[in-house]
């Protein structure tokens, strides 16, 4: 038996397809995974992302410690609330993990980071600190749920079943917080749309998980979740990348401050693959043309060398298969690739990501 969310039970008794995921026992999908993930693009749906592990960094190192163990630059962190999405790299220029960064005040931020690298997450935080002396604590908040809302109705859907939260999230701008008494609503996600993440008191998730089904917020599992951040072109960490994989060879060079001199975790080693360009990878969206489905590992034959699907699946919105594929660098949006599916290699055009944003193709 794997953990628990506070919402296992919900899930159970809305009849989802329980898996493991990452170690916890998590619903795949409630029915449907295609009518879950057009709910989403096309009104509110909801997932529960408990399993994700919020940790509060406080003391008056906070911001040195958070600028030495993340790639992207914590200094940008000025205003309450706002988020900052970030890699947490180990000394060879490898992603351990890719995190959201919340500054709430003076000493005191909130990380976000994936189920599956959780423990080791805290352990590198820890080993970080004492190389460091960082005066700075380090507490996990598995007393916290997570719910996300998605959708281009998700934040006017939340409003109707929390309404005195909507004065103070109203005015939140992508990737802003705010606390509003018990509830931490971010305006972040995982979909391309718009909507909420909200962190709230395990007692109180799975009231607030059926006052949103009783106001028509699909209830939607980890199958559309998958397809819809692959529409969104957002990396999914163990897929494309990992602590053997480079930021800069991840498509995540943006997320990556080499400008100030701070010396981060890794810093070294990037500038190292930044001035040799010749060995760097490049993550490109590939478009299957014709019929099949592009999935994970499949071979990729470019004219300036082989590569490997990271992540693939057929597209529900667009109605074509699509990919995330890591290859030699020099390709361009419209070149024409060829991948191997069942011992055949199957032409692919090479596209600009994201594929899909707010409910809207971006690629023909």
């Amino acid at each position: 038996m794997g953990k628990r969310t506070p919402l296992y039970e919900t899930h159970v008794a809305s009849g989802a397809k329980m898996v493991d995921f990452g170690g916890w026992d998590m619903p795949l999908a409630y029915g449907s995974q295609i009518e879950e993930h057009h709910a989403v693009r096309r009104s509110a749906g909801m997932f529960d992302v408990s399993h994700m592990c919020p940790v509060d960094v406080t003391g008056p190192g906070a911001r040195a410690f958070l600028g030495r163990l993340v790639a992207n630059d914590v200094d940008k962190l000025t205003q309450p609330g706002k988020a900052l999405y970030s890699c947490m790299l180990n000394e060879d220029g490898g992603v351990i993990d890719d995190l959201i960064i919340y500054f709430l005040r003076d000493e005191r931020f909130r990380v976000v980071v994936n189920a599956s690298t959780a423990d080791k997450d805290l352990e590198w935080m820890g080993h970080v600190r004492g190389e460091g002396g960082f005066d700075v604590r380090i507490t996990p908040r598995r007393d916290l749920a997570m719910i996300a809302v998605q959708g281009p109705n998700a934040r006017a859907k939340f409003w109707q079943v929390r309404p005195a939260t909507e004065g103070d999230t109203a005015v939140l701008g992508p990737f802003f917080a705010a606390q509003v008494g018990d509830l931490f609503v971010a305006r972040t996600g995982y979909t391309g749309e718009d909507g909420f993440e909200v962190m709230l008191p395990s007692d109180q998730a799975p009231q607030l998980w059926a006052d949103l089904k009783a106001a028509g917020v699909a209830e939607a599992g980890l199958g559309a979740r998958d397809t819809l951040r692959l529409e969104a072109g957002m990396n999914l960490y163990g897929n494309d990348m990992d602590d053997a994989v480079s930021p800069l060879d991840a498509g995540l060079a943006w997320t990556v401050d080499l400008k100030t001199p701070r010396d981060f975790v890794g810093r070294a080693a990037l500038e190292r693959q930044s001035a040799d360009s010749g060995a760097r990878r490049a993550l490109v969206g590939l478009k299957l043309l014709g019929r099949g489905v592009l999935r994970s590992h499949q071979k990729v034959v470019t004219p300036v060398g082989d590569g490997e699907i990271t992540s693939g699946t057929f597209s529900p919105t667009l109605g074509f298969s699509i990919a995330m594929a890591r290859v030699p660098r020099g390709l361009k949006p419209g070149d024409e690739v060829q991948v191997g599916i069942r011992g055949s290699l199957l032409p692919a055009q090479v596209v600009k990501m994201p594929f899909v944003r707010n409910g809207k193709s971006l690629i023909q």
